[in-house]
């Protein structure tokens, strides 16, 4: 039997029994870890990608909710040469024309850049397009489901 935790934008949660971690998407992303060896899974879900240094440091941003996201797992005895990566969001809501308008594919952009930095291996993705996402990861086997929203989400 799994315990059930939903995850809202700026948040962070690692489980350490098994767990299904939920979260829907639109241009948000969330990244789910999964650690092989000690059978630990965690996810996040950012709403842009980077802070700028202003106002509060929060989660809500992705490049300082994916460092705590790792650090969370590092501190609970995970290795990161065991942590695999899936991707997931990102997608293009309100089709935006402009470049600098697209959170979405920034929000992805640097997930993959974080990842890389602490050399996380990226084996799934699901992310871009113009429909948004509920995501089910299962804590204790890293699987993850997804089921695409109906319309703009």
């Amino acid at each position: 039997m799994y315990a059930k935790k939903f995850i809202n934008v700026g948040e962070i949660y690692v489980a350490t029994k098994p767990t299904e971690i939920v979260t829907v998407l639109g241009s948000c992303v969330s990244v789910c870890l999964y650690d092989r060896v000690e059978q630990i899974g965690a996810m996040n879900h950012y709403l842009v990608p980077l802070w700028n240094g202003n106002g509060l440091e929060s989660p809500k941003y992705g490049n300082i909710s994916i460092p705590r996201l790792i650090e969370t797992m590092q501190n609970i005895g995970c290795n990161l040469y065991n942590i695999e990566a899936k991707l997931f969001g990102g997608a293009n809501i309100n089709i935006a024309k402009s470049e600098h308008m697209m959170i979405g594919k920034k929000n992805v952009i640097i997930a993959k850049e974080m990842l890389r930095q602490y050399n996380i291996k990226v084996s799934a993705e699901d992310t871009g397009g113009n429909t948004g996402r509920r995501i089910l990861l299962r804590s204790d086997t890293g699987k993850v489901m997804l089921r695409y929203t109906k319309g703009n989400s």
